[in-house]
């Protein structure tokens, strides 16, 4: 297997001449941020199914969690955890929603999980107020992504260096306390551009801890650089990414009394429970035109993730206890019952994910190639000591600390290469064939130490795959109205760093249909999708442990079927000094085993985790043309299940409950370049058991009203 220094090398000397003055007067399209669909329009004539949120939306909504945007999205299901939107858990279609892992996340086209390959849960997310569009693509396109095609890709767009000379600021505030800071400025002049950015957040939660001064908030500092320089027929573009978290994060939840009595109460027990973590990332983007017919895009990545979550384990196990009854475990968790040997472990990890990756756009009559490759590689370090704690009195007083061996004290590691080769073909004037085809070669390995000075190894497994991936898809224009689409691809998953040398990967058929409607000021779409498992399997973690409850490695639930139907619908109309836009997306989904699985114990017809069978969402404007603008963001999302089989137990227990949101906002231009706004999140305080992972009943954030101002200069 070629490694990501020995391709990078070759890539160097590839482009070794590109880097000189080129001949030709004509400028490059610049594509700074690396857009995988583009707007919003490209979206609905996608030869598969596709979802931009713009710049405008975002600012529009002042959201600053990705969790509430996605909800908006057909096709995408996400599990809140803590109610901030700091770790999402984000499915797509067949891709279950275990810490985002089965899906391809990327920032402005580059992987962006902390360990793709051998750790892709996504216990960093991007800090999402500092993006100005987000895509999500879906169906055989995504083939030209990876290493997740089953189910789809994010791509979150950072904020593009300005053509001119450019500020903006935001400020927000709410009544809880918390502020949120967002400013850029750039300028583009002669050859050269830039861009500096910041976010800066403070949050102060909106859970109350037993016993505590300490509030349930966070902090976060994000700073963005970028530079570029722009040639005759060539662009390159450096991204330098720094960022801090404190957050007072938790996995213990609540029993269903205690949510039932107060959603926002946090046991005393969680009071020490933190994360820390810092993430850096460094990418270097050349792009040049070979011909008018020819262009490339090359890019060298490396992304640094380092984490503590400092938090109290085994909680999970107390509050089922009380669940049952056990009024001693419910003393525990009240802090009126003494006991010993909590264990509040350093949940310490170093990640990195570097690579380079390269892309051919090429031109020839009526079809668009796309000829490209990536090696890859990335690892985790775990050294996780734990520290004894007894509760006395209501108080926790230390007693030891436990140095790491086995599973606390680990090293993962996953190396890659990809190509891949797609073709657009205008076959004719109505008829366009899309022709794609992904090999995946990946490599893992684990190594478990039995002292902490890592002089003895405990235990070491590996797993090698390799898999092709050919996909295909299609549209054809019925009328200049009505537009149909389908399409097929073979999705994959790798199993992490976790996985043993007879284990084989997740891979699944992904089908495709559907319907577009293009109106005067209005478009429909609707697509029905099916994806047959062979070998569904979940990645099991202590944030999302496994529905046979493990917290590492993966689980197989064998053969499962999803499938299911989006539609989405968005017009506007004048109404006197009014406009009123309207955007409607709804998802049906059933996700269930197809096959008795004596190995997993599971059943046909048994639901899968982490699928709500029903979302909806209704975005509904008021524009008046002085300026004075309002608007309503309502979602609706079905309970879903907790572990897989949940609509075969007789408790309640094993799912979560359905939400219905309702959030205003107002907004009103001082200025031309000036608006302040109010918003109001959860507008009808509606707060719903959202998860039960990892430890217990876990809510929606309650109602909360935010004043703020944005300048643009």
């Amino acid at each position: 297997m070629f490694r990501p220094s020995q391709l990078s090398l070759a890539v160097a000397i590839s482009l070794a001449p590109a880097m000189g003055s080129a001949a030709g007067d004509d400028q490059p399209q610049t594509l700074e941020a690396l857009e995988i669909i583009g707007d919003a329009s490209a979206a609905q004539t996608l030869p598969g199914s596709g979802y931009v949120v713009g710049d405008q939306q975002l600012k529009t909504e002042v959201e600053a969690d990705i969790n509430q945007v996605l909800k908006t999205v057909p096709g995408v299901y996400v599990r809140e955890e803590e109610g901030q939107g700091l770790r999402p858990n984000i499915g797509i279609r067949g891709a279950t929603a275990e810490r985002s892992s089965n899906v391809t996340l990327m920032e402005d086209g580059v992987l962006i999980a902390p360990a793709p390959y051998s750790n892709p849960a996504a216990y960093y997310f991007p800090t999402f107020k500092r993006m100005s569009s987000l895509e999500v693509l879906k169906g055989a396109p995504l083939l030209r992504y990876g290493p997740q095609t089953t189910g789809g890709v994010i791509n979150l767009i950072s904020t593009p260096i300005p053509d001119e000379q450019k500020g903006y600021v935001e400020a927000v505030t709410n009544e809880r306390g918390s502020t949120d800071v967002h400013a850029t400025y750039g300028d583009t002049n002669g050859d050269w551009g830039y861009l500096f950015e910041t976010v800066q957040r403070s949050a102060q939660g909106f859970k109350d801890i037993d016993r505590s001064n300490r509030n349930s908030g966070f902090d976060i500092s994000d700073y963005v650089g970028k530079l570029r320089w722009q040639g005759d027929r060539q662009s390159v573009t450096a991204k330098l990414q720094y960022s801090e978290e404190t957050s007072n994060s938790t996995y213990v939840g609540l029993t269903d009394a205690d949510f039932n009595q107060d959603p926002n109460r946090r046991y005393g027990l969680s009071s020490p429970d933190q994360m820390d973590n810092t993430h850096s990332g460094v990418s270097l983007t050349h792009q040049f035109e070979w011909s008018d017919n020819v262009s490339s895009t090359t890019t060298l990545y490396r992304n640094d993730f380092k984490r503590n979550w400092y938090k109290l384990s085994g909680a999970g196990n107390i509050i089922d206890q009380a669940n049952a009854g056990d009024a001693n475990a419910q003393g525990i968790l009240d802090g009126t019952v003494d006991t010993s040997g909590l264990n509040y472990k350093n949940n310490a990890r170093e990640y990195v994910s570097q690579g380079v990756q390269t892309n051919f756009d090429v031109n020839i009559g009526n079809h668009e190639f796309d000829f490209g490759a990536r090696a890859h590689e990335d690892e985790m370090d775990r050294f996780q000591p734990v520290d004894v704690y007894d509760q006395v009195n209501g108080s926790l007083v230390f007693q030891n600390s436990v140095a790491p061996t086995g599973s606390n004290n680990r090293f993962e590691t996953g190396e890659a290469l990809s190509f891949w080769a797609l073709d657009k073909w205008q076959a004719t004037d109505k008829l366009s064939i899309n022709l794609a085809l992904r090999y995946e070669d990946v490599q893992t390995s684990r190594t478990q130490y039995a002292d902490p000075g890592r002089t003895t190894i405990d235990s070491t497994r590996a797993n090698d795959s390799a898999e092709l991936l050919p996909g295909a898809s299609f549209t054809y224009d019925l009328t200049q109205s009505w537009q149909v689409l389908g399409g097929v691809h073979r999705g994959f998953s790798p199993l992490g760093g976790g996985a043993r040398a007879n284990e084989e990967p997740e891979t699944s058929k992904n089908w495709e249909a559907g319907v577009r409607y293009f109106g005067n000021a209005f478009f429909a779409e609707m697509i029905g999708f099916y994806s047959d498992f062979s070998n569904k399997a979940e990645n099991c973690s202590v944030g999302s442990p496994c529905s046979n409850d493990a917290t590492s490695g993966s689980f197989v639930t064998g053969e499962a079927e999803i499938a299911g139907a989006e539609f989405q619908l968005q017009t506007g109309t004048e109404a006197g000094d009014f406009y009123l836009p309207v955007s409607l997306t709804y998802t049906f989904t059933q996700a269930e085993i197809s096959k008795d699985n004596a190995a997993s114990g599971l059943k046909k017809g048994e639901q899968l985790k982490d699928v709500p069978e029903n979302q909806m969402s209704l975005r509904v404007g008021m524009e008046h043309q002085s300026g004075w603008d309002n608007y309503l963001v309502t979602t609706y999302v079905d309970e879903m299940c907790v572990s897989a089989g949940c609509n075969n137990t007789a408790t309640e227990l094993d799912e979560t409950e359905s939400l219905f949101l309702v959030d205003f906002i107002s907004r009103y231009a001082l200025t031309a370049s000036a608006d302040v706004f109010l918003k109001v999140d959860n507008l009808f305080d509606e707060q719903q058991i959202v998860s039960r992972l990892p430890d217990g009943a876990r809510p929606n954030m309650p109602r909360t009203a935010s004043l703020g101002i944005s300048v643009n200069f």
